[in-house]
């Protein structure tokens, strides 16, 4: 028996295998004592037989193989170049061992294939990235290459998965466990709104701070397949890879993208915190970690294509007064861009509506103390443009498509393509000072293609590497590609093209599963939201945004005087905490009361927290139910202040505590018991500080 182990201090990994096959995850959960012997527990881990079955269970490997007459899915399909199934049985060839992790080495001689798995555990973030390679002596057609498999628990109910759509994304899924599968492919091209590439499977009875949980997202923007399968003998397995068919020629190499695994013993919240951190410290190419995260403004939803110099110097003035920082150009700079059937890939600036460039514009916005971004929507192309009619077949796909906002997508697969947009966008970015680009993907391709989706990075690339000082926002019609591979390459997402209030208080709460405070775009949009018609409160709309990344996007010259001064009171506020904010641990709080969605966001040296209790609907009860706070030191004393005291309501008669000034109490008082609010109306945010006293 061969056998491998990876420890973090907070979970075990083992492998074994029998006979040089390929190895199966014989434990995944909780340490284990040093001292544990793995051929024991390889031999304890094997399940019986009995009437009907084999006799002998076939292994729930990393890439389970059909040949072993395996009952489920298995890890990998593929041809050969003349079309001939191919049915794999891997042996052992080699490892490699050392402090970066482990990687295995398996081959079959017969079809002249080598399977290669890769395995790193982070001793601080507590992720497991997991990775496949196939390799080939002839080019072969693959099907199917899952990332290396995992087992599900079966001390399991559900799994939670993630669907959406557009302005609704990040919705969980909760379905129970069955016999058969859970299967779930997004083949748009990329990371889609519908099926965004996420898994967690909670142990029974396991909550947002309590109970252990298993989690799994694959980095990849183009594209995934997920399986999570319940076998006849009741073992489970959790598999993802790009989706099937993605690659279009013969090839002798390919490579799953990285899947992001964790364990957790403290709830959904110890996924959430771990691959916060992980993407924060160790994905995303921060430009400038010195620089804190500026206060954005965005001008979209402002004017739209309608783009008048003398209209945008005076937004831009109102947008400094009121605290922004970055002022971002939207769509309608370029070609003949009056709307959106026209001028995609003409990447010069339209000079009907900028005579003088966009100097003038930006001199504007860098006299107001304020930097400079743009929009680009790289991976397109309208028919009515001038590309287009020198270049037709630079689009994708058929001439007969369906349009998609009247585009399609151009060729990215191409290298004289991505060297011409390069040429074009680089021709900008040299000749204008401007240091973000909010880079958006606003249709789905006509098919899926893997070399789309390789073309894309290798330009994101190409341009950072030309100009490493630039920011690059990742927007898809709002949250369409937001993953770990785009985030590899990219600084913020914009999470949702909603700027509606109380639709991005559900959005972060469920997202805040897989991202940082940091890369979560989230602005304060119009008082009547342009995409649900719904008419909130301006201190509703600014605790959603400075929840996060905090801007706006709305006309400034809608606001009245009053509401101008309490969007700078709360950008105030955000800035103030923000160096902490943004570097803090988003816990997810388990709200008795489902009107309420609330989370606690802590320090990572826990000297203090901020609670943001938003009121989605009206409650059930009269009085707002105790909100227990989670991972505080129940021996400290901790003062707690009501931020937004002064926003209660009339109908807020009674006296809490916190109605009149900072209190303070244990730390086991706030888990255990929890803080008391006032009553508030619907659609309505309590913001409170909390500080750990020295003792």
């Amino acid at each position: 028996m061969q056998s491998w182990r990876l420890d973090d201090g907070r979970q075990t990994l083992v492998l074994a295998a029998r006979r040089e096959r390929l190895p199966e995850v014989i434990y995944w959960g909780a340490p284990l004592p040093k001292e544990e012997d793995l051929e024991v527990l390889a031999a304890a881990h094997r399940i019986d037989v009995t009437g009907g079955m084999l006799d002998e269970n076939p292994d729930l490997s990393i890439c389970p193989e059909a040949v072993r007459t395996f009952p489920g899915q298995p890890g990998l399909i593929v041809r050969g170049n003349d079309g001939t199934p191919l049915l794999p049985k891997f042996c052992y060839t080699g490892e490699v061992a050392d402090d970066a992790g482990l990687k295995l080495s398996y081959a079959d001689e017969d079809n002249g294939l080598q399977y290669h798995a890769q395995i790193a555990l982070d001793p601080e973030t507590h992720v497991l990235t997991l990775a496949a390679e196939l390799t080939s002596d002839e080019p072969v057609h693959l099907h199917w290459l899952a990332a290396p498999v995992l087992p599900a628990s079966q001390n399991a109910d559900d799994i939670l998965d993630v669907s959406g759509r557009w302005c609704g994304e990040f919705q969980i899924n909760r379905t129970p466990w069955s016999a058969g599968i859970r299967y779930r492919e997004n083949r748009t091209g990329r990371t889609g709104h519908e099926h965004f590439p996420g898994l967690i499977v909670p142990g029974m009875g396991a909550t947002n701070t309590q109970g252990e949980a298993w989690g799994f997202h694959y980095g990849w923007s183009g594209g995934h397949r997920m399986i999570a399968e319940e076998l006849p003998d009741g073992r489970r397995q959790i598999q993802f890879g790009h989706a099937a068919r993605m690659e279009t020629k013969p090839a002798t190499s390919f490579k799953s993208a990285p899947l992001y695994a964790v364990y957790s013993s403290d709830g959904l919240n110890g996924v959430a915190v771990s691959f916060q951190r992980h993407l924060r410290d160790r994905i995303v190419p921060w430009v400038d970690t010195t620089r804190p995260r500026p206060v954005h403004y965005n001008c979209w939803e402002a004017v739209y294509f309608d783009h008048k110099l003398d209209v945008l110097k005076d937004i831009a003035s109102r947008a400094s007064k009121l605290g922004a920082e970055r002022f971002v150009l939207d769509d309608g700079w370029f070609g003949q861009r009056d709307d959106d059937t026209t001028s995609l890939s003409d990447w010069e600036v339209d000079t009907r509506k900028y005579p003088e460039g966009l100097h003038p514009l930006i001199d504007h916005v860098h006299g107001l103390g304020m930097t400079f971004g743009i929009w680009f929507e790289p991976e397109m192309i309208n028919q009515d443009s001038d590309v287009f009619r020198a270049h037709p077949d630079w689009a994708l796909g058929s001439d007969d498509q369906i349009l998609g906002r009247q585009q399609m997508a151009i060729d990215m697969g191409n290298p004289e393509v991505r060297d011409f947009i390069y040429e074009r966008m680089a021709a900008v970015l040299e000749e204008y000072p401007i240091d973000y680009i909010k880079w958006d993907h606003n249709r789905v391709l006509p098919m899926p293609d893997a070399a789309q989706t390789r073309g894309s990075y290798a330009l994101i690339d190409r341009l950072r590497e030309t100009f490493p000082n630039v920011e690059i926002e990742s927007c898809a019609s709002g949250g369409g590609r937001i993953d770990f591979g785009i985030l590899a390459r990219t600084q913020r997402v914009w999470l949702s093209d909603s700027n509606d209030a109380l639709e991005r208080l559900k959005m972060q709460h469920n997202a805040a599963l897989f991202l940082p405070a940091a890369i979560t775009g989230s602005h304060v949009g119009p008082s009547r939201s342009h995409t649900s018609g719904r008419t909130l409160d301006i201190r509703f709309r600014g605790w959603v945004a400075a929840q996060r990344h905090m801007g706006f996007e709305m006309d400034p010259r809608e606001l009245n005087e009053e509401e101008a001064a309490v969007l700078s009171e709360i950008t105030d506020w955000w800035k103030h905490n923000r160096d902490w904010m943004m570097a803090a641990d988003i816990l997810r709080l388990d709200s008795i009361d489902p009107a309420i969605l609330a989370e606690q966001q802590s320090s990572r040296d826990g000297s203090r927290f901020a609670v943001f209790a938003g009121k989605a609907a009206t409650s059930a009860q009269i009085a707002p139910r105790p909100l227990r706070l989670t991972r505080l030191d129940p021996e400290a004393r901790y003062r707690v202040t009501l931020v937004n005291r002064n926003s209660a309501s009339h109908l807020s008669r009674g006296n809490p505590a916190l109605k009149d000034g900072p209190i303070e109490m244990s730390g086991q008082y706030l888990m255990n018991h929890g803080v008391v609010l006032p009553w508030s109306f619907p659609e309505t945010m309590w913001v409170i500080e909390g500080h750990k006293l020295d003792v």
